[in-house]
């Protein structure tokens, strides 16, 4: 072994040593964190305080910059650790309303309603679950609930609401379907109480619900629901209020057409039938991304995404619209006429505004992020 072998060799085992203290490290800020989870589930705060995620950042890029370790890198591994915490915290949590005798799922054993099964039961609220098969003892079920979340299929929402029309005058009625509007308007006739619209922007395979978004649509009666929205807030999801219609008109945007358009590009490239391997290969960052976020489509449920589609049917004028424009685009690319191409580039663009920036800053850690994981 020569000595230039030897010194790397001695180099590598002092790298050794340190990853193993990293991993003690981790080791003993885990056991910590699980300490934090425990008070927090006793006292009610929330697993995610975002001013708290920022000072601790702050704090740690200006160390890093002090003791010339790049602040970016610090912040990565932080946001992956702490990401990793809110896991360990995500255990047992306060409940907001211990006078809730009984909390109803009906499509609890479905993908989505088990969720709020789950987290409902770590709350310590007393939960039951109403399926396909249970509404001949329906009413047993729903006998003195203090909330009912309604969490079926999209095609069946609306047929499940009107079922629910004995319900306790003081019962909320909820629903997390990915629509608002109708199925807002469908509790409100069905049930006289409290009555509230919920959508949450995730799907079945959240580990929590810590950054989660849920939408909230109100209905009837909001201080009485008030307490439901607090315990999404102790779960640690982020809430945002909007009107029903307004809430489906954006839906339009952030899930029919991005979700007709994954299955067009799918169905093309499955026409087409190019080496999928040598496609992968062969991408850049950003477009090994975008070919993951269309693959990731067809790995899951196709009715989900059908009901998603199909029950919007406001959307095809959009969709129309969108076929037109990538054919007035194609026409630019016919024509040969770039200077057109791009006028209309510097418009979107200073449509986008800001924004642009933002998203370039943005998808660069994406891309280092998909760097890391080739193989």
């Amino acid at each position: 072994m020569s000595q230039d072998s030897g010194k790397l060799d001695q180099l590598r085992n002092t790298i050794d040593d340190l990853d193993s203290q990293l991993v003690e490290l981790l080791a003993k800020r885990a056991d910590v964190t699980r300490q934090v989870g425990e008070y927090k589930s006793q006292t009610g705060m929330p697993i995610y305080v975002p001013s708290r995620e920022a000072e601790l950042i702050k704090k740690r890029r200006s160390e890093a910059q002090q003791k010339g370790v790049p602040p970016a890198l610090v912040e990565d591994l932080l946001r992956r650790i702490m990401r990793e915490s809110y896991q360990t915290q995500n255990r047992q949590y306060l409940c907001v309303n211990p006078d809730i005798k009984k909390i109803v799922v009906v499509g609890g054993s479905g993908a989505l309603g088990r969720i709020f099964v789950d987290m409902f039961t770590r709350s310590d609220y007393p939960v039951s679950i109403l399926e396909a098969g249970d509404w001949p003892k329906a009413d047993a079920i729903l006998e003195g609930a203090g909330l009912v979340l309604v969490a079926v299929p999209i095609k069946l929402t609306e047929k499940v609401i009107g079922q629910l029309n004995n319900l306790p005058d003081n019962c909320i009625l909820a629903d997390v379907t990915s629509t608002k509007h109708r199925p807002l308007q469908a509790m409100l006739a069905s049930h006289k109480g409290p009555v509230v619209g919920l959508h949450p922007m995730f799907g079945p395979d959240v580990q929590s619900l810590v950054k989660q978004v849920v939408v909230v649509c109100n209905g009837r009666q909001k201080s009485t629901y008030q307490w439901l929205i607090e315990q999404f807030k102790c779960w640690g999801a982020i809430l945002h209020e909007s009107d029903a219609r307004q809430h489906d008109d954006a839906m339009a945007f952030i899930q029919v057409m991005r979700h007709f358009s994954s299955f067009v590009y799918g169905g093309h490239l499955a026409g087409e039938n190019p080496d999928l391997e040598q496609l992968v290969a062969f991408s850049s960052p950003i477009y090994r991304l975008e070919l993951a976020m269309v693959g990731r489509l067809f790995a899951q449920d196709p009715e989900l995404y059908a009901d998603i589609i199909f029950n919007n049917v406001e959307s095809i004028g959009l969709l129309k619209r969108f076929r037109d424009r990538f054919d007035s685009a194609l026409s630019l690319l016919e024509s040969g006429d770039k200077g057109e191409f791009v006028k209309q580039f510097f418009i979107i663009g200073n449509w986008f505004g800001p924004y642009a920036k933002e998203c370039l800053v943005n998808s660069k850690k994406l891309l280092l992020k998909a760097d890391d994981d080739r193989t």
